[in-house]
Formats: structure tokens, C-alpha cells, sequence
């Protein structure tokens, strides 16, 4: 059984019934509309934020879910994938999971406004029900994945990424997602304020050891096949070469600048950066990172009773972490 079968192993009712709910949440009185949002259902990917509200509700709510979870999940996911629709936009991308993107299929305007219509449904259906506790926690997911994208932006002009300011940025971009997908989780059954707080940290911890996860794909290795050096072509400061520009020399850090600056698209260069980045301890740095983050996930789960659900989030956090695409 693949790793992602046995993950959604006890939540499976949960999941095919909150499809059931999630396809219904997305319906509109427009065609058009719902000719995409069928598109974007039937394209969906693992659904992990799903998986991740539903197995954190039973942990902590003693094996039972109830209607706020399911309205949770099904926010989570409209939210995420406006967020998605609009991301593409925003990277001229015409490709998403290997299909079409709705940008490339219907263009920027209507990507946009149908990214719009996915993000006011997700806060109508918080509000309609009353549910403002989970509303609140999903709008500061928001907020700080907007902050988040700018502030790499704005470093990304002046490749002046410092560690703590590139921790900010996954944070903000990648880790306040799964950090909200968990305090909903604990939410929706009423957990404790303390149990909401732990499963926050757990999620954000969580999401920081899969940004650096992604970050290392970049660099390749032999479980992975060819470094594919995508982050340098789009002069983004990833961890390994953050970490190389401060223990290398002042020319040599000049060289390296140069090369995300001036010659990102010159493959010979980006092999040599990446060669340069492995040699100098880039890469086993931020290895080490994201073991240092997997224990501290791995320490706040268990403080949680033994069950089928925290061994199945036990199962996510190591598949975060050994994943190979």
C-alpha cells in the first residue's frame, strides 16, 4: 500500500464524504463557473491539507469529527486552492500537476476572478455557519502567505536573504498553511486553547522541514536523479546557498551573487554553483535543519495519546521528509 493510502487508512470515510461536501461548496448559478470548478476537482492532488484537519480533529477529539471539521476542511481547501489559481497567475505558469492550469486554459482574467470567487466562498461558508474561531485562524493563514510572497519578492531584488529572514518567508509562504490546517483540526472538536497551540506548532514545524524538503530537490541527489537548479534560474535564495554565502570568502561569495544575478540561465554556471554549494556543506546544512524541525514535530506529537491517528500523522511528517518528488 503507497504511503499516502495508509496515511488516509483511518480517515477514509471522512475523506470520501468531505469530497461529497467540498465538490457541493464550489457550485454556482454560472456555467462557466462550474465547468472550472468541475476542472479543478477532478485535477485535485494527495489533498493533504484535508487529511491533515481531519486526522488532528480525531486525535484530539477522541476518534469522533463532527460538521465544523468538515466545514473547516472544505474552507482549507477552497482557500489553498484560490491561493493555487491565483499563484499561477501571478508566475505565468501554464502547467499545474502535470495538466493545464486555468490560466492557460481560460486566461488571467478569468484565473483571477475565479480565484476570487473560491476565496469569498470559503469565508461565506465560515460566516453563514457561524464558524468565526475557524475563520479567524484561516485569515491569518492568508495574510501572512500574501506577507510572506512579497517579502521574497522585495529580497529577491537585492539577493540580500539573510537565515532568519528566509525562515520568515517559509514560514509565512508555506508553514502557516499546515500550521492552520492543524489548529482547525483541534478547533472544530473544541480542543484546549494549549491542544489548538501545540497542533499549530506542530503544523508549522511540519511545513518548515517540507519547504527545506523542496528546497533540496533543487540541488538534487542520487535518490532524485539530475539537480534541476530551477530556484537559481529564478534567483530565489534557498537555504544550502544561503548558508555557502556565509562561509565562503568575500570574492567568492562576489562569484557566486554574480551567478544568480547575471548568468541564472547559463547551465554551465548553475552547475558550477550547485557543485560549489555541495562542496562547502550547503546541502548537509540544511539537511540537518529539517531533522532539527522533524524532532521537534515529532516531540509535540507525542505528547498526544498513541492511536491509529498519531501514528497516521507520525506516517505524514517522516512521508514530508523522505518524499522524492
Amino acid at each position: 500500500m503507497k504511503v499516502v493510502e495508509r496515511i488516509k487508512e483511518p480517515i477514509y470515510q471522512e475523506m470520501e464524504l468531505f469530497e461529497e461536501k467540498f465538490t457541493q461548496s464550489m457550485l454556482s448559478k454560472v456555467a462557466l463557473l462550474n465547468r472550472i470548478t468541475h476542472f479543478i476537482v477532478n485535477r485535485k492532488g494527495k489533498q493533504m491539507r484535508p487529511m491533515f484537519v481531519f486526522l488532528v480533529a480525531k486525535l484530539v477529539g477522541e476518534g469522533k469529527v463532527n460538521e465544523r471539521t468538515y466545514r473547516g476542511a472544505a474552507v482549507i481547501e477552497l482557500i489553498h486552492t484560490a491561493t493555487l489559481v491565483h499563484d499561477d497567475v501571478v508566475d505565468d505558469s501554464n502547467k499545474r500537476r502535470g495538466f493545464f492550469s486555468i490560466n492557460a486554459l481560460w486566461k488571467n482574467k478569468i484565473a483571477v476572478l475565479v480565484g476570487d470567487y473560491l476565496l469569498s466562498k470559503g469565508l461565506l461558508l465560515s460566516i453563514e455557519n457561524e464558524d468565526f474561531d475557524l475563520l479567524k485562524i484561516i485569515s491569518v493563514a492568508v495574510k501572512e502567505m500574501s506577507q510572506g510572497e512579497l517579502l521574497q519578492i522585495e529580497k529577491a531584488r537585492n539577493l540580500d536573504i539573510t537565515e532568519e529572514i528566509y525562515y520568515d518567508i517559509i514560514r509565512q509562504k508555506t508553514a502557516t498553511l499546515l500550521a492552520s490546517c492543524c489548529a482547525l483540526g483541534a478547533q472544530s472538536v473544541n480542543a484546549s486553547p494549549e491542544e489548538v497551540e501545540k497542533m499549530h506548532r506542530f503544523g508549522e514545524v511540519l511545513g518548515m522541514a517540507f519547504q527545506i524538503k523542496d528546497d533540496l530537490f533543487d540541488y538534487g541527489d542520487q535518490k532524485i536523479g539530475k539537480p534541476t537548479g530551477i530556484d537559481i534560474k529564478e534567483q530565489k535564495m534557498t537555504l544550502p546557498l544561503i548558508h555557502t554565502l556565509n562561509v565562503v570568502s568575500k570574492a567568492e561569495k562576489k562569484a557566486l551573487v554574480n551567478i544568480v544575478k547575471n548568468d541564472n540561465k547559463n547551465k554551465a554556471k548553475v552547475k558550477e554553483l550547485i557543485a560549489i554549494v555541495k562542496e562547502k556543506g550547503g546541502l548537509d546544512f540544511a539537511i540537518k535543519k529539517m531533522e532539527n524541525y522533524r524532532k521537534e514535530a515529532l516531540s509535540l506529537l507525542l505528547e498526544f495519546p498513541k492511536n491509529e491517528y498519531r501514528d497516521a500523522l507520525e506516517l505524514m511528517l517522516n512521508y514530508v521528509i523522505e518524499r522524492k518528488i
